[in-house]
């Protein structure tokens, strides 16, 4: 009999990555494929093949994907109608009546995913304590699900006033649909989030009904293919939250993937950041297509309630992840003011950067990169794809010429500005949260992050750089960490001074009994299931909440919340207040426990010191030409020390070092960088200055 293995699979916006893992060894395999945006699956099935997977081996598949993201970015999700209670027709689409952007004249409101003419009202009504106002008018909702049904909607979003405190109006709203409109997929706000916050609980509804039918009918699709080829193990999400869920769940609550493409990346780096001992990690996850920074605090990943897309409200736990467009697809192009500019456009997975080969002539980050030297035609990008010199820099040439510049001086300013706009997304999560960057180590992955993290260091001040095992996959390994989760929640306005223990009890029995229900549907025993309670907490009079711990009840529960909320208020915003504080929302989160990884330790030297395969010439300015030390991760073990200048390359990616800064090889192979505090000394013409503005 084959051996049992595991493997997660990460489709990203150009390469899809693949982590093997055999339980028994603790051997890690990690692979990369290009992503198929045409046949998603396909892209999928392509790496389980190069990872020499076999279906009837695996016990559990792990999968992440961006194909609900990818709809709403281009607006190809399915014809959504919108249910509302009679006289509330324009709660989604008046949304706050604020600006994204208050002074940015040149802003203009994203499209609606539902335009006003798909929005119905059902005449019902209830208040805020879920007493009933109006019972809800059946023959009216029939009325409504009919021209539903004759419109041609593929899904629909039901949201009702003041649902969350009473669901009985959307439950039936949804059996009626069921009657009247059966091919419809339905989506109920209460399902999502029983929380106050009409609009943001409506976008929220709305967003998941507008993919469910394309999440759905790919993982119908991928899920038949699998178990056509022999597949019977558990097959589990990446979920926005940072956990997982299996795919059953996914297809009924798509919106909880919609910001998980870099979720398992980040579960990864709090894992790991146990094992290395470095509890306080900022985090940098830089693909083909964009780039994700977030942050371990105390060994655990940031989370907020306030997670957005394109200015859409999402209700449902997410972690707090800045993602900009600067990845190795990042096209370079001329602004109106004819200043250089690098992204957020892509070349994607098709026709990809020029030095591909395959059809792209436009430069990206990637062909940059290689015209300066970081990157060598020398050692294939996945061990098989040879990048073309020529083509990056006949692509470069494009924008060079007109700017009066070498092809190289340009490459060096395309660097310059991914690693500007970089660190200014860093600064967006540590400097505007009232963090000093210099307090945390820069945890780099992704196919691209090493070619960048030590640069975005040296801006940062922060003193060491670590790139973990398999960077160029690390998110597809993250999420082997990552346990099934389900969130439960119930807004529950109250002084903290006035709370009576006995009604919050028996709110938090009623989610955890939600919880376990869920987890058992899942398939985890009561010995695998754990609950964690927690409360939003605010000052009273303040907008919004910050989330802490649910101390036991007792004598000092009141005392205990207050000291929390205190102190996580101080480390969020930088203060504290004297007002009375009040308690907003109660959470559950039931988590169905996965067995983890071990990863595996790596063996020490002997003797010698790590051999250095060659040499590869980096041009830090038009007329200097610096030798860089050419090294192979693959042949480093535990303590070897190299000193820079140096490249180091892997089979999925690359690291670039500096004169000064000195890597040493870690216990699990991880290669930590100490930074070399003085600048280096910029060569660059006046030309490519005047192009970088």
């Amino acid at each position: 009999m084959s051996e049992r293995v595991r493997v997660a699979i990460d489709v990203g916006g150009t390469f899809t990555d693949v982590v093997k893992l055999t339980p028994s060894s603790g051997e890690l395999r990690f692979e990369k494929v290009p992503t198929t945006p045409s046949a998603p699956t396909e892209g999928v099935l392509d790496g389980f093949r190069k990872a020499e997977a076999a279906m009837e081996d695996i016990v559990m598949f792990n999968h992440g994907t961006t194909l609900g993201l990818n709809a709403l970015l281009t607006r190809t999700g399915a014809r959504t109608a919108i249910v509302s209670t009679a006289g509330f027709r324009d709660v989604y689409l008046l949304g706050r009546t604020d600006r994204a952007a208050m002074y940015d004249i040149r802003y203009r409101k994203p499209t609606a995913l539902v335009e006003r003419a798909d929005t119905f009202e059902v005449i019902e009504r209830s208040y805020f304590d879920g007493t009933v106002a109006t019972p809800l008018d059946e023959d009216d909702a029939r009325r409504v699900a009919a021209e539903i049904a004759a419109g041609g909607y593929a899904s629909v979003a039901v949201a009702f006033l003041h649902s969350y405190a009473n669901s009985d109006h959307e439950s039936r709203m949804r059996e009626i649909l069921a009657e009247v409109a059966p091919g419809v997929d339905v989506t109920l706000s209460h399902e999502l989030a029983r929380e106050y916050r009409e609009y943001e609980r409506t976008s929220t509804t709305v967003l998941d009904a507008y993919i469910k039918p394309i999440v759905r009918g790919y993982l119908d699709v991928l899920q038949g293919e699998l178990a056509s080829n022999g597949f019977e193990g558990r097959f589990l999400m990446s979920r926005s939250g940072g956990g997982a869920m299996t795919a059953t769940a996914a297809k009924e609550q798509p919106v909880n993937l919609i910001l998980s493409g870099p979720a398992g990346g980040v579960i990864g780096a709090a894992a790991f950041s146990k094992l290395i001992g470095s509890p306080n990690l900022i985090t940098i996850d830089m693909g083909g297509t964009s780039l994700d920074a977030s942050l371990v605090l105390d060994h655990e990943p940031l989370m907020h309630q306030g997670a957005e897309f394109e200015g859409l409200p999402i209700t449902t736990p997410s972690l707090n992840i800045q993602t900009i467009g600067a990845g190795g697809g990042s096209l370079g192009y001329l602004d109106a003011a004819g200043a250089l500019q690098v992204g957020p456009q892509s070349a994607g997975a098709m026709p990809g950067p020029a030095s591909y080969g395959r059809g792209g002539t436009r430069p990206t980050f990637t062909d940059a990169a290689l015209a300066v030297g970081y990157l060598g035609s020398d050692t294939p990008l996945g061990g098989t794809l040879v990048l073309d010199e020529q083509r990056a820099l006949d692509a470069l040439t494009t924008i060079a010429e007109p700017l009066g510049m070498t092809e190289r001086g340009l490459a060096r300013g395309m660097l310059r500005i991914s690693t500007t706009k970089i660190v200014g997304a860093v600064r967006g999560i540590t400097v505007e949260l009232g963090l000093d960057p210099k307090d945390f180590a820069l945890l780099s992955f992704g196919g691209g992050g090493g070619l960048v993290a030590v640069d975005v260091a040296r801006e940062l001040g922060i003193p060491t750089v670590v790139v973990p095992p398999g960077q160029g996959a690390f998110s597809a390994l993250g999420m082997l960490m990552a346990d099934v989760q389900h969130d439960f929640s119930r807004t529950s306005i109250t002084p903290l001074l006035e709370v009576d223990a006995d009604v919050i009890a028996a709110s938090f029995a009623e989610l955890e009994s939600s919880a376990t229900a869920a987890l058992s549907t899942d398939g985890f025993g009561d010995a695998e299931q754990h609950l964690v309670r927690t409360i939003d907490v605010r000052y009273m009079g303040q907008e919004h909440a910050v989330t802490v711990a649910c101390p036991p009840f007792g004598e000092g529960f009141t005392a205990a919340v207050e000291v929390s909320f205190a102190e996580l208020h101080e480390r969020q915003y930088g203060h504290t207040m004297s007002d009375p504080v009040e308690i907003t929302t109660l959470r559950v989160r039931g988590i169905g426990v996965i067995d983890k990884p071990s990863l595996p330790t790596m063996a020490a030297r002997t003797d010698g010191t790590p051999e250095r395969l060659g040499d590869r010439v980096v041009h830090l300015g038009d007329d200097e030409q610096v030798v860089y030390g050419l090294y192979s991760r693959e042949q480093l073990l535990a303590g070897d020390r190299i000193v820079g200048p140096a490249v180091i390359t892997e089979h999925t990616a690359t690291t670039v070092m500096h004169a000064g800064d000195v890597l040493t090889v870690g216990t699990y192979g991880e290669l930590v960088i100490a930074i070399e505090t003085e600048p280096l000394p910029s060569t660059d013409s006046p030309a490519l200055e005047g192009a970088v503005r």
